[in-house]
């Protein structure tokens, strides 16, 4: 692998000649593959049974995780239907250090924010973790990967999850406040050489100085939208301590924060500062299994109460102040199907033009001002949009750990047919499955929905998700 010449000059000063010789014998291995369990679909998921997904169970725990799980090789993760129905996520085990911190720092409910947070790993990371009745807000700046992150947000299923395409300085306007922020910034990358050959031709030190910049800026831009004594997570998937250790020093000194320390194990090899003293955690590959990360958490100076969101205690607002809100239209029009019976739970079902959105009760003035002063793209269980009489149910239905049994027929696919399925193809169902809305499963879990008219069923499937691969 040829690297640049002022990456490793800077990186060996940076490391030391040893450490700096790990990292290039790290760099020849081939990278690490690892998975995180859904603990809302998989059964066992947090203690670590892994046989429903990985059927031989020839896998070894990623430490730091009680979820993860390192395969022994990468299968083709495309032509597992129990990918695409959120049993699992395929992520580097280093990001999967967020279930750690957040494990250490947070035991009560809180209002997060996941700041940049496409393609959602972290995301449905942090929310596999988070006490119950927390609500995570997970938002990225750039459309097309906000789509992408609110594809994978549906598929992992969990009700109390919010997606917007927003900038860091639109919930400052927007008056937000938040217990806790993950702030994963874009960076120069540097972690990433091993598995993407892009990252090092795209590396410079003029990109490495763009990037620090642009750090400082971001977290400066949300850091009004921490509440005092709120947890900021911050971390990159670069080296260099441009972007790592001298940016947290000058968010602590500049911006005002104590830089906690966590508590890790000797043999989870975790590098910590290479300059400085703070107390800060950096993956190094070759040293530990998986990319490259770094990671710290800072909490805000001062002090106030936990976020008053939850409509049981206030109206759900960040400030705390009461506002006039037109109550949003709570049924489908008359001559719509209805939608009693198909979830679990206390949910209120907003109406948005032909779209239909049940947002659990107790956040859902939270849902009014964010929806009001930020571009929401998903929010709770999207039930469906209305199609002349019919209300076609949505795959965020399907795929809701929210679903009640029984709610729809079912129809169960083997392999071949699901992957038929989830390429947006034509199936045929058996000739006594009841016509109308069908849920498709595979191995009992659902995949999504098809309308059976009797000689085919019309396939529902999302045409931006679809398995374009010609080879599964």
């Amino acid at each position: 692998m040829l690297l640049p010449k002022a990456f490793e000059d800077d990186t060996r000063q940076l490391m030391g000649d040893a450490r700096y010789q790990r990292y290039l014998d790290g760099l020849a291995l081939p990278p690490s593959t690892s998975i995180r369990l859904n603990p809302f679909k998989v059964k066992d998921a947090i203690d670590g049974a892994v046989n429903e997904v990985v059927p031989d169970g020839n896998t070894t725990p990623v430490p730091w995780c009680r979820l993860g799980h390192y395969l022994p090789t990468r299968p083709t993760f495309t032509s597992d239907p129990l990918l695409h129905a959120g049993l699992y996520y395929v992520q580097e085990s280093s990001s999967m250090f967020v279930c750690e911190a957040v494990r250490q720092l947070i035991d009560e409910p809180v209002l997060m924010l996941d700041l940049c947070a496409a393609p959602g790993g972290k995301s449905t990371a942090l929310r596999s973790v988070l006490p119950e009745g927390s609500l995570l807000v997970s938002n990225e700046p750039v459309k097309l990967r906000a789509s992408i992150l609110s594809e994978n947000v549906q598929k992992f299923g969990h009700p109390d999850m919010v997606v917007t395409n927003n900038y860091p300085k639109d919930f400052q306007k927007a008056g937000m406040q938040f217990d806790a922020i993950l702030a994963d910034v874009p960076c120069s990358g540097e972690g990433m050489f091993r598995k993407d050959a892009n990252a090092i031709s795209e590396w410079s030190p003029e990109n490495v100085d763009h990037c620090w910049r642009l750090q400082r800026s971001i977290v400066e831009d949300i850091w009004p939208s921490l509440r005092p004594g709120g947890w900021l997570i911050y971390s990159t998937c670069t080296l260099n301590a441009h972007e790592d250790e001298e940016n947290v020093a000058w968010i602590a000194e500049t911006l005002g924060a104590d830089v906690i320390p966590l508590k890790t194990d000797a043999e989870w090899h975790i590098t910590g500062a290479l300059t400085g003293h703070l107390p800060v955690y950096r993956f190094i590959p070759g040293i530990t299994p998986g990319e490259g990360l770094f990671m710290a958490v800072l909490r805000k100076h001062g002090h106030s109460e936990a976020v008053n969101w939850q409509s049981d205690k206030g109206n759900g607002n960040s400030n705390g102040k009461q506002r006039k809100r037109n109550k949003p239209q709570a049924q489908p029009a008359a001559k719509g199907p209805s939608y009693d019976g198909w979830l679990d739970g206390d949910f209120e079902i907003i109406a948005n033009k032909d779209r239909y959105v049940a947002v659990p009760k107790r956040w859902q003035p939270l849902y009014d001002t964010m929806k009001a002063k930020l571009h929401v793209i998903h929010a709770g269980v999207e039930l469906g949009t209305t199609k002349g009489k019919d209300l076609i149910p949505s795959p965020s239905l399907a795929l809701s750990i929210r679903l009640k049994e029984g709610a729809f027929p079912m129809a169960e696919l083997p392999q071949s047919e699901a992957i038929i399925y989830l390429r947006r193809e034509a199936i045929q169902l058996d000739a006594g499955q009841p016509k109308g809305f069908t849920l498709v499963t595979y191995k009992g879990h659902p995949l999504g929905f098809v309308k059976n008219i009797g000689n085919r069923a019309n396939n529902l499937y999302p045409q931006e998700w679809r398995i374009k691969s010609s080879y599964v």
